[in-house]
């Protein structure tokens, strides 16, 4: 066999079922022997979509996904979408056809140093120079991008070393097995929360990852410790827990905001600080940190650690429960909170304003979807949204990129998330912004003939940029453009689409989209007037 061919092998002994992407004349030799593999090849509109979709894909099944694009332009455009999978901790695998290496030393027709320019952006890179280190390569880009914390590999192949012949096998693979806390670090952690009058725990994304909801759901009955989320932690307990604090991000304060006052201490689990920043939860640096994740914490002056518990959360947890007397805790203003955000949700049930308000278009979502199902949040003021009111039951049923949080993402997100979990409904709430970022791939959603919904928050302006200015300046700037007819756009690619002209609409033509088990775009004209009136809201809240 060839080099390319090698590398294929040992892709589907790695239990690859996907490559994302865009074929090019360096990766040809890849692409035939992808031809002949079981892995199926999906050709994308655009390659940032490829990585993108792979990086979901990783992000729900715990594998990595895999995107593969050609040199040069082909190989800088796949790099936002594995800088995103990589500061999100999502598995991801990205392959680049490369120029050969008579042509490497000099000024050369689309050459970059890839392994370079990837560097930054991937937990680890090589090129491959000579056959005889493809399964060498492979087992540890693989191996790399999986396992904790996870996140972005680059493997990069020059075109005249994927044609040479070679003769080798994939090597064994090997699970590694995290390690656990001390035996005196779990005692001393179990003392922190013990001494602790109102203590508060922080979920993190890791939780999720590392499969920890039930352990977080045990824990947090034992000791009675009210749980908020991050934006990526959503769903690691339940919205419908009486300890469920919610979500916290909002730089400007909410109601988790009292929560936070209150806490003596704060216990955060898996835990990145890309997810929110510790100085808008811990303003003033002094309430302690007992952090809990697979590695120690990032120093950061309103992070003050006391005590780093590192290894496998579940059995951290697991150990920790043991250790740990039960406590009964005076909890009043952990439900006034819950009380305050649940009843904020609840009165826009029956808004009928026009454009429709971001409330009433996340109620009649989440009244729709069944716990199980699966939102995909892209980049704008709607994922401010989403993250503050639209509640999960469950992990990773509400996908927001909050690490380099690129616009474009959702539209090939939900496309990875139906390949990886058919069985659920996955819907793209979109800006008109964000959208035509990579609005392109609808067509590779019809050609798969994959039933994603995208529920499109119209307002013909980047509504989250004219929030910031209003808050900042008092007046807009450069922020308004035009949009084409959305169904005409959609019906063109094959794609249903469904207008939303009164509120009374919205919630009938997401139950429709759902019903029709085809690719659906619902148009929704959204009032983002409510942001201001929002961030004047949250100044005005105080803690009782």
């Amino acid at each position: 066999m060839n080099v390319a061919q090698l590398l294929i092998k040992c892709l589907e002994h790695e239990g690859v079922e996907y490559i994302f992407g865009v074929p090019g004349e360096e990766n040809i030799d890849m692409m035939d022997a992808i031809k002949d593999s079981k892995i199926e090849f999906i050709t994308t509109r655009h390659e940032t979509s490829a990585a993108f979709m792979a990086g979901t894909y990783g992000r729900l099944t715990g594998k990595p996904g895999v995107c593969l694009a050609t040199l040069g332009p082909g190989a800088t455009n796949l790099l936002t979408g594995v800088a995103n999978a990589n500061m999100d901790h999502c598995p991801l695998i990205a392959i680049t056809g490369q120029a050969g290496l008579n042509r490497q030393h000099k000024i050369s027709h689309q050459y970059y140093d890839l392994v370079d320019i990837y560097e930054p952006v991937t937990k680890w890179n090589a090129q491959i120079k000579t056959g005889e280190i493809v399964p060498e390569v492979v087992r540890k880009a693989y191996q790399l991008a999986a396992g904790e914390k996870p996140g972005a590999t680059h493997i990069d192949l020059p075109e005249d070393v994927a044609g040479m012949e070679v003769d080798l096998d994939p090597l064994y693979i090997t699970e590694h097995v995290l390690p656990q806390a001390s035996e005196d670090v779990l005692k001393e952690a179990a003392l922190l929360i013990s001494k602790a009058h109102s203590p508060l725990i922080l979920a993190g994304n890791g939780v999720t990852r590392c499969e920890g909801s039930k352990h977080l759901r045990e824990f947090a009955e034992k000791t009675q410790i009210p749980v908020v989320h991050s934006f990526m932690g959503k769903g690691a307990l339940s919205w419908k827990d009486d300890l469920s604090l919610l979500t916290a991000g909002l730089s400007g304060g909410d109601y988790i905001t009292c929560g936070f006052k209150q806490a003596d201490l704060i216990i955060t689990i898996g835990f990145d600080m890309a997810e929110t920043p510790p100085q808008n939860w811990n303003p003033t640096g002094e309430t302690p940190i007992l952090h809990i994740d697979t590695e120690e914490a990032e120093i950061d002056a309103y992070y003050p650690v006391s005590l780093n518990v590192v290894g496998d959360i579940k059995k951290n947890l697991e150990q920790l429960m043991e250790k740990v007397p039960e406590q009964a805790r005076h909890l009043d203003w952990a439900k006034s909170i819950r009380n305050k955000a649940l009843k904020e949700l609840d009165s826009y049930r029956n808004d009928t304003g026009f454009p429709v308000k971001p409330q009433k278009i996340i109620s009649d979502l989440r009244e729709v979807l069944r716990d199980e199902d699966i939102v995909i949040s892209d980049v704008g003021a709607h994922k401010m949204w989403i993250a503050r009111m639209y509640h999960t039951a469950q992990p990773n049923t509400c996908l927001i990129s909050n690490g380099l949080a690129s616009m474009g993402v959702a539209v090939p997100g939900a496309i990875g998330a139906k390949l990886a979990q058919r069985d659920k409904t996955i819907v793209a709430v979109c800006g008109d912004g964000g959208f035509l970022m990579t609005g392109a791939d609808i067509e590779t959603a019809v050609r798969l003939n994959l039933p994603i919904v995208i529920l499109l928050w119209r307002d013909e302006k980047y509504g989250l940029i004219e929030w910031h200015q209003m808050k900042k300046f008092d007046r807009p700037a450069h922020i308004d453009f035009g949009n084409p007819d959305f169904l005409k756009f959609a019906e063109s690619f094959g794609m249903e689409g469904i207008r939303v002209d009164r509120a009374e609409d919205l919630k009938p033509a997401i139950e429709k989209a759902v019903a029709m088990k085809r690719p659906v775009l619902i148009d929704c004209p959204v009032d983002y007037s409510e942001n201001m009136k929002l961030t004047e809201k949250l100044k005005n809240i105080t803690c009782e």
